[in-house]
C-alpha cells in the first residue's frame, strides 16, 4: 500500500523523506517533485528497483533511465573524462534544467537499460529532491507517468497514473515549471542538443558556443 506524505509540513517531509529512502534501499519505488515535472525514482544502483520503475511506466530497455544526483561534484564519479565544454555546462545550469548525456563510467555496477555505455544525468532545483539525493546518492529517475500520458505536474496525477506500482509519494505541491529540461550529449567532437526544454539554446551557447542545435522559431 501507498504511503503519501506532504511535504510543506515540516514533520511529514523529514518523514516522507525517511521512508522514501528506506522503500528505494529495498528496490521499491518513489515519486518526488523537481523542478520539471514529477519524477519516479528507483535507486540506480538497483537493478530490481530500475525494472520495477521501467514496468510501472511501460516502457522497454531500449529507453534507458536518467539519472539525478544531488550535487555537481557527483558528475565525476558516474561520467567518464568529462570535457570541458560539458563541464562549463554543468556548471553554468546545474542545479537546473540541463540534463547531459555522457560516457558512463564503465566500472559502475548498475544497469539502466540499453545505454550503450552513456547515462543521462541532471542535478534538479529542488529541495525536497536534493535533500532525499544528499541522503541516498544517485536516483534513477523518470518522469512520473505511464509512457504515452502526459508527465504528472502534481502528485495527484502521478497517483492516478502509477498508483500502488509506487510506495511512496512526496507531495510537493504543483511543480512551478512543467516544461521538461534541455538534454544535450556531450559524446561527440562538439555538444548537440537532443531535446529542446528548460534551457534554451541561446544561453547554452551563451556558455559553450559550439553547441549544436536548431533554435525554435
Amino acid at each position: 500500500m501507498s504511503r503519501r506524505y506532504d511535504c510543506s509540513h515540516p514533520t511529514d517531509r523529514i518523514q516522507g523523506r525517511n521512508a522514501a529512502k528506506a522503500a528505494l534501499s529495498t528496490g521499491l519505488l518513489a515519486v518526488v517533485p523537481t523542478d520539471t515535472v514529477y519524477g519516479l525514482a528507483a535507486d540506480a544502483f538497483s537493478s530490481d528497483g530500475v525494472s520495477s520503475l521501467l514496468a510501472a511506466k511501460g516502457r522497454g530497455r531500449d529507453m534507458p533511465v536518467p539519472v539525478l544526483v544531488g550535487s555537481v561534484a557527483t558528475v565525476d564519479g558516474l561520467v567518464a573524462g568529462l570535457s570541458e565544454d560539458g563541464r562549463r555546462l554543468v556548471e553554468a545550469f546545474w542545479p537546473g534544467g540541463l540534463t547531459i548525456v555522457a560516457r558512463a563510467q564503465p566500472m559502475l555496477a548498475w544497469d539502466l537499460g540499453d545505454t550503450r555505455g552513456t547515462v543521462a544525468v541532471r542535478m534538479p532545483l529542488h529541495p525536497v529532491a536534493l535533500e532525499l539525493l544528499a541522503e541516498t546518492g544517485p536516483l534513477a529517475v523518470s518522469s512520473a507517468n505511464r509512457t504515452g500520458f502526459p508527465p504528472a505536474i502534481t502528485v495527484d496525477e502521478a497517483v492516478e497514473q502509477l498508483g500502488d506500482q509506487v510506495s511512496v509519494y512526496l507531495d510537493g505541491g504543483r511543480c512551478a515549471d512543467s516544461v521538461p529540461s534541455t538534454i544535450v550529449d556531450l559524446t561527440g567532437e562538439v555538444p548537440r542538443m537532443l531535446r529542446g526544454g528548460a534551457v534554451p539554446l541561446e544561453r547554452l551557447r551563451a556558455v559553450v558556443a559550439s553547441v549544436q542545435g536548431v533554435a525554435p522559431r
